[in-house]
């Protein structure tokens, strides 16, 4: 009985960290839009050094995908490196940060539901990220 209670458990914990990729991934997925921020890079949010929009269906598919890829714990001693704002027909439908240029913490940052969350931020999605502010 213990031993099936356990499985039951971590059955349930599987299946909720995936459901909220997928609720992130269902939120921004038919975004027409996505703005970049680029901050200082020392980790703080005060000054933005860079914006892009990006219009780019291709490219909006892959930030989607990046964003709803792997839960994360939240870092709270990483600063915030940027923030990508997804739009659909001139609305933010989502907010979310992301940290990549301090060593362990690549991450994106989100709130859905009322509760932050983080998932993580890969070298591809650092890559492109990067590739996007030239």
């Amino acid at each position: 009985m213990k031993q099936s209670l356990l499985i039951f458990s971590l059955v349930l914990i599987i299946l909720s960290c995936n459901q909220s990729n997928e609720l992130i991934k269902e939120q921004i997925n038919h975004s027409d839009s996505v703005a970049i921020n680029y901050f200082k890079g020392d980790g703080t949010m005060d000054t933005v050094v860079a914006v892009k929009i990006i219009k780019d269906p291709k490219i909006i598919n892959q930030l989607t995908d990046f964003v709803a890829q792997k839960n994360s714990k939240m870092n709270y001693s990483c600063g915030v490196d940027g923030s990508l704002h997804f739009f659909k027909m001139n609305k933010v439908i989502q907010d979310v940060t992301f940290g990549m240029n301090a060593a362990g913490c690549s991450y994106f940052s989100f709130t859905l539901q009322g509760k932050t969350q983080a998932t993580e931020l890969s070298d591809a999605a650092k890559e492109l990220i990067a590739s996007l502010r030239k």
